[in-house]
């Protein structure tokens, strides 16, 4: 089976931090995290969740993704797939591990922003159950200017369902 076809998911350790920080700048620009920010969100493990997508070559980050479960919300805070591994559904990928790893934690919901312009990453968030609930106009800061947002919502079943 290719990569593609059998993608290897493990959680984030803090050693990834810097591998991941060049696919970081590449997709996110000037709104990506640095490496401190990274390594305060891995510090927060009692409530989030990060894993990495490991690439064909041993060291290589192909992509990412996490997630944040506090009161039984889930908040999608992360997910990148590097742009040479893009549109093998990759993304869909991570994002349903995400809802699983809430699910884990007892979430009832998982909600997320995206820019509005990104239509390839809501159709990816589409295609696994989220349904748009609001716009946060200007949310995000743009070097063109504020861009507005979508608020996104997936109602997550439990186990037991």
């Amino acid at each position: 089976m290719t990569a593609a076809a059998d993608p290897v998911v493990r959680p984030m350790r803090w050693w990834d931090v810097e591998r991941l920080l060049p696919l970081e700048d590449r997709l996110f620009g000037h709104e990506a995290w640095s490496a401190p920010t990274w390594w305060s969100e891995l510090a927060q493990c009692e409530q989030r969740d990060y894993v990495v997508l490991q690439g064909a070559t041993d060291g290589d980050v192909d992509g990412y993704a996490g997630v944040s479960v506090a009161a039984g919300v889930a908040d999608l805070m992360t997910v990148a797939v590097s742009p040479d591994r893009q549109g093998q559904g990759l993304g869909r990928f991570l994002v349903q591990q995400l809802v699983t790893l809430a699910r884990a934690r007892g979430a009832g919901r998982m909600m997320l922003e995206v820019r509005a312009d990104n239509v390839a990453a809501q159709r990816v968030y589409s295609s696994v159950g989220f349904e748009r609930i609001a716009v946060r106009r200007g949310y995000y800061r743009t070097p063109q200017g504020p861009a507005d947002a979508w608020v996104m919502q997936l109602r997550i079943a439990s186990t037991g369902e």
